[in-house]
This record gives C-alpha cells, sequence and structure tokens, in this order.
C-alpha cells in the first residue's frame, strides 16, 4: 500500500499496540482499520511469523512516538487473502497486489522485503 504522507513509501500493514492489546489483537485491528478485511468475519487464518524486528524510526515519523524513542518493534504477522477480496482504503493513497519479486522490490523498508521473502510463497508454489 502507498503511504498518504510519502508516495515513494509503500508497505504492508503497520500500526502501533495499544494499551493492553496482544500484537495478533493489533494486526487484526490494524487490517481491518486500513484495509476493511474483518479476519476473523472472513474466516482467515492470521499466522504469527514469530518474528520480531527492531529498527531505527525515520527521523519524518520520530514526532508520533514519545521523546527520546530511537527505535520501534515490529511483530511480523500473515494472512492469505482471496484473490478477489475487496479493499478499502482508509490510510493510504493506493494498494497493489503483485507477485514476490515485484513486491519486494516495492516496498520501502527491509524488513518488508525480509516478511516478503520469508512468507509468500512464490507464484508456483502451492501452500
Amino acid at each position: 500500500m502507498q503511504r498518504n504522507d510519502d508516495p515513494e513509501f509503500w508497505q504492508s500493514v503497520t500500526g502501533t499496540l495499544e494499551q493492553g492489546e496482544k500484537p495478533i489483537e493489533t494486526a487484526r485491528r490494524e487490517v481491518l482499520e486500513e484495509t476493511s478485511i474483518d479476519i476473523t468475519q472472513s474466516a482467515y487464518q492470521l499466522i504469527d511469523c514469530q518474528k520480531i524486528n527492531t529498527y531505527e524510526i525515520r527521523d519524518r515519523w520520530k514526532y508520533r512516538y514519545p521523546p527520546d524513542t530511537p527505535y520501534n518493534t515490529e511483530h511480523v504477522f500473515v494472512v492469505e487473502v482471496a484473490n478477489d477480496q475487496a479493499i478499502v482504503l482508509t490510510e493510504h493513497s493506493a494498494y497493489l497486489w503483485l507477485d514476490k519479486a515485484l513486491a519486494m522490490q516495492k516496498v520501502w523498508s527491509y524488513t518488508n522485503r525480509e516478511a516478503i521473502s520469508l512468507y509468500v510463497p512464490d507464484a508456483n508454489s502451492s501452500i
């Protein structure tokens, strides 16, 4: 998905843990908020990849974090949705369905590239 505030920045669904929320709950909520996909209602399987990334926050986004917060922690989840799944964007200006190689080229962050590399099957793979 293409960010509204940076047209060069393409990314997966992301979000912030709310008070008392578990990472998997955040993942479900953020997918719903950003794409209108209700994982539970659609009976999709949300998989916890048991992968946590820590990365330096971009200077242009530090205002979103508490003062003196240099790093962000990212929990990686994956969900497979139907090919004809409707998407309604709320926080992004565009989205694309791409094959694995093109998706890895398109996303801005190395953690997104790594997640696509590790958890998205190739087009000719079966899952």
